[in-house]
């Protein structure tokens, strides 16, 4: 009988407009938007050896303290994965970026001090299989840095999240799903949480279904598991 693979496709995700979408809005977002302040705030002391989940277009990689050894940055989609690439060559620490998805990062076990995952645990299918892979590779007692979207504190904009995420958000923005209870989930996959908060980007005016997002750390248990 022939086992079927367990192998991730190179492009198992594949979202060019998106990719295209992402790569301008997020630029002026970081700039504009106070996410570059954000991103330095969520991977502010983090050291040696670090995974970066969802690398994007490599926002993330100019904001790395020179406490860091290595950066190994998955993403899936070719498009990102290029542009990553050359912000990773820009990059004051070394960076290699890779094919790969949450639901299967294509790393050794216990193999890392840090796993870094920034505006994409919104996107992946499977969350608790990614967190849970998030949970394999990192090292016990390595701490998961995250800034997510989340599901909303309020009724009103919860259920118009809930709405969205199984009616037109997903289709346009990259498979994003806003009504994800982050904090809920980390805890669910066996993370300790540690010090996290909530807040509102945009801070001011109509809020989005992405307006509301976490930012924290959580970390895999000393314990034997």
């Amino acid at each position: 009988m022939r086992l079927r693979s367990t192998r991730i496709p190179r492009d198992a995700v594949h979202h060019p407009v998106f990719a295209r979408f992402y790569a301008r809005v997020s630029v002026t977002a970081d700039l504009r938007g106070g996410i570059a302040g954000l991103r330095e705030e969520l991977l502010s002391g983090v050291s040696g050896r670090v995974i970066e989940i969802g690398a994007g277009n490599g926002l993330n990689f100019a904001h790395y303290p020179g406490s860091v050894s290595e950066v190994v940055a998955i993403e899936p989609e070719r498009r990102l994965r290029q542009l990553a690439a050359r912000a990773g060559f820009r990059a004051e620490v070394p960076v290699d970026v890779v094919p790969g998805t949450a639901e299967a990062l294509p790393v050794k076990s216990e193999a890392f001090d840090a796993a870094v995952a920034s505006l994409v645990l919104c996107t992946v299918r499977d969350l608790p299989r990614a967190l849970s892979e998030i949970k394999r590779v990192l090292r016990p007692g390595g701490e998961l840095r995250f800034f997510e979207h989340t599901l909303a504190p309020g009724r009103a904009l919860a259920t118009t999240q809930r709405v969205v995420d199984r009616t037109v958000w997903p289709l346009p923005f990259g498979g994003c799903h806003t009504a994800r209870d982050t904090i809920a989930a980390i805890e669910s996959a066996g993370f300790e949480l540690g010090v996290y908060r909530r807040l509102r980007i945009p801070e001011k005016g109509v809020q989005l279904p992405t307006t509301p997002c976490v930012l924290g750390v959580a970390r895999r248990s000393m314990a034997v598991e």
